[in-house]
């Protein structure tokens, strides 16, 4: 197996993987259905010397938590765009000092006690530790508003459900936000998720109101738009958002309103390549190196194939 790249590594703690996998058996035991594990900030990136993953919760509940939760495996530039874009809508410069936002990785690891493939948590845990580190270089690049990323946390849940996730986020003291009002979370997510969110066969016996009323109390999705073949193209998901406005919530057990907390965003171009999970492991098995550095960052990159991730099938 090729070891990691040397100045890859003088940026990473030592031992991120173990420490990770130490982390996971920490929280398995706690029985606890959400916890940060680490953090890292401005000031943790500039240290001299790379540190261990440490916690550091906000002083002041954030103005806006930007949660982006996904499988991670590996994390990749469309994940990047959408929490940049994120933080440039919701990171503005404001006269309050505290007004800030901060953004959360989430995993969720419902079947913790299996290996999941083709990456372990572990694993991808690193890798979004590289990807939180990416975030704050490219923040710190937009002088718009590097300030106004407070940080970016990583975190586990057991939870399946977006509206689980949030009252679980709510519940955990590491935000200091027990209020909705407090903290604003705004899930980032694809277009296919906000149709999984509003599907009422995960709702048993019509409870769909009773689970997303409180969610939209506390949480808005901003949904980047997927045009494809599977999922039609901007137009159509717009409309689809448009006719969920117009009653089609009401019609499957929700709420009208709720649909006024739906931010469609658009995603790539006309023109720009797909990017995709998938697609970064087929082109590592098919040891497309070109390919992988148009999918991920330099230093993903740099950290799957040092590992070895994904020169296997199953993706």
């Amino acid at each position: 197996m090729p070891s990691t790249d040397d100045s890859l590594m003088a940026r990473l703690p030592s031992n991120l993987v173990p420490v990770f996998t130490q982390a996971l058996k920490s929280y398995q035991i706690s029985n606890a259905t959400f916890r940060v594990l680490c953090s890292l900030t401005h000031s943790s990136l500039s240290s001299t010397a790379a540190e261990a993953p440490a916690l550091h919760p906000p002083q002041t509940p954030p103005k806006s938590l930007l949660v982006l939760d996904s499988s991670f495996n590996p994390p990749t530039l469309a994940h990047q765009h959408m929490a940049l874009s994120a933080l440039l809508e919701h990171g503005q410069p404001s006269n309050d000092s505290t007004d800030k936002s901060r953004v959360l990785l989430l995993l969720a690891i419902n079947n913790a006690d299996k290996a999941p493939k083709p990456a372990a948590f572990p694993q991808r845990l690193a890798m979004m530790y590289i990807f939180a580190q990416d975030l704050l270089r490219s923040t710190a690049a937009e002088t718009r508003h590097t300030h106004q990323c407070d940080g970016v946390d990583i975190a586990v849940t057991t939870e399946p459900y977006f509206h689980a996730k949030a009252r679980a986020i709510s519940a955990s003291d590491f935000y200091h936000a027990r209020e909705p009002s407090a903290t604003e979370q705004i899930f980032l997510t694809g277009f296919d998720t906000l149709i999984r969110i509003f599907n009422p066969k995960y709702y048993p016996d019509g409870s769909m109101a009773v689970s997303l009323d409180p969610f939209f109390a506390r949480s808005k999705l901003r949904v980047t738009m997927r045009a494809d073949a599977e999922w039609g193209d901007a137009a159509a998901q717009r409309a689809y958002v448009r006719e969920l406005r117009e009653g089609g919530l009401e019609r499957v057990g929700g709420r009208m309103g709720w649909a006024e907390r739906v931010e469609m965003v658009e995603g790539r171009t006309g023109g720009e390549e797909v990017v995709s999970s998938t697609k970064v492991r087929e082109a590592v098995l098919r040891r497309d190196w070109e390919a992988l550095g148009r999918l991920v960052s330099e230093d993903v990159a740099g950290w799957i194939r040092g590992e070895g991730l994904y020169a296997e099938g199953g993706v």
